[in-house]
C-alpha cells in the first residue's frame, strides 16, 4: 500500500533503512526530477542543498532558510513517496534555531531531514563537540516532538573539510546517536575499514555518499549500510551534460543530444503534469 500521510510516509521512509539493504535514496534538485526519479521506481527522494542552488544560478551554501523550505515544500506536493531535506546547518548556530527549523521542516510534510555540524566558517569549519551535541538533540526533539516520527539525520561533516580523524568523527556520531538521532550521516568516509569501524560504533542506521572511490553497491551492502545518497553529483552531472551538447553544437554543428533527449521524453510523459 502506497502511503498517503505524513505520518505513513515517515514510518515507511525509517522502515526503508534497512542493514545491509540499503536505501538508494538519489537527491532531486527540482520538482522535474524529483517526479522523474519517483516515477522509475525509487521508494523516497532527497534534497540537495548544491543542486537546489545551480538551479537558481548560485553555489552551494548561498540559498536561505526561506527559499530551502519553500524548495523543500515544493518537492514535498511534488511526489508521493517520502521526501528527506538537506537541511545544511539548519541555518542557525544555536541549538534553538535548529529546532526551530526542523519543527518548520515536519510542518511542510517531509518525511526527514538532516543537521550538519559544519559552521559556514572555512577558517573554523566544525562546532565544538559539545555544542553540536546539544544542536543535535535539540534537533531531535523537535523532530520527535509530535504524531509523525520525523526521520532525523545526523551528519559529521569532518571529511569534507580537510579534517581526516576518523576517531573524532566516530566520536561525533556516537554522541548524535545518543542525542537521538535516527540516522547518522559522514560524508566521504568510503573507504572500506573505516566504514567497517565505523559501523561497528554505532547502532542506528548509517548513509553513506557514493562516490567514485567508494566501493560500490552490493560492498557497502555487505559492509552494513542502511542507505546511499550521490548529494549534487547527479544535478551537476545533468548540467554538465547540457554544456558538453551545447558546445557540441557550437563547435561541430551536431546534435547528437537529441539521442538523450528522446530516451527519456517516455519517463517525462509518464511521470510529468498534463496541461
Amino acid at each position: 500500500m502506497t502511503p498517503t500521510s505524513q505520518a505513513e510516509k515517515a514510518d515507511a521512509f525509517r522502515s526503508l533503512h534497512v542493514r545491509g539493504t540499503p536505501l538508494l535514496m538519489p537527491n532531486a534538485w527540482d520538482e522535474g526530477s524529483a517526479r522523474l526519479f519517483a516515477a522509475i521506481g525509487c521508494a523516497a527522494v532527497a534534497t540537495t542543498s548544491g543542486g537546489f542552488a545551480v538551479t537558481r544560478g548560485r553555489l552551494d551554501g548561498a540559498m536561505t532558510r526561506e527559499e530551502v523550505l519553500a524548495h523543500c515544500g515544493d518537492l514535498v506536493r511534488a511526489v508521493d513517496v517520502p521526501v528527506s531535506a538537506d537541511l545544511e546547518d539548519c541555518f542557525a548556530a544555536e541549538p534553538a534555531g535548529v529546532a526551530a527549523t526542523v519543527a518548520d521542516a515536519v510542518a511542510l510534510g517531509l518525511a526527514g531531514g538532516s543537521v550538519e555540524d559544519f559552521t559556514r566558517d572555512r577558517d573554523d569549519p566544525i562546532y565544538e563537540l559539545g555544542h553540536a551535541t546539544d544542536r543535535v538533540r535539540a534537533a531531535a526533539e523537535a523532530a520527535h516532538a509530535g504524531p509523525v516520527n520525523f526521520v532525523l539525520t545526523a551528519r559529521a561533516e569532518n571529511y569534507l573539510h580537510g579534517r581526516k580523524d576518523l576517531g573524532d568523527t566516530i566520536a561525533r556520531l556516537q554522541a548524535y546517536q545518543e542525542a537521538g538521532a535516527d540516522v547518522l550521516f559522514a560524508p566521504r568516509v568510503v573507504d572500506p575499514a573505516e566504514l567497517r569501524q565505523l559501523l561497528a560504533s554505532v547502532d542506528v542506521p548509517v548513509s553513506v555518499l557514493i562516490t567514485p572511490d567508494s566501493p560500490a553497491i552490493g560492498a557497502l551492502a555487505e559492509l552494513g549500510v542502511s542507505r546511499i545518497s550521490v548529494g549534487g553529483a547527479i544535478a551537476a552531472a545533468s548540467y554538465g551534460y547540457a554544456v558538453e551538447a551545447v558546445k557540441e553544437l557550437q563547435s561541430s554543428g551536431l546534435a547528437n543530444y537529441w539521442e538523450q533527449a528522446g530516451a527519456v521524453r517516455a519517463d517525462m510523459a509518464a511521470s510529468f503534469v498534463k496541461p
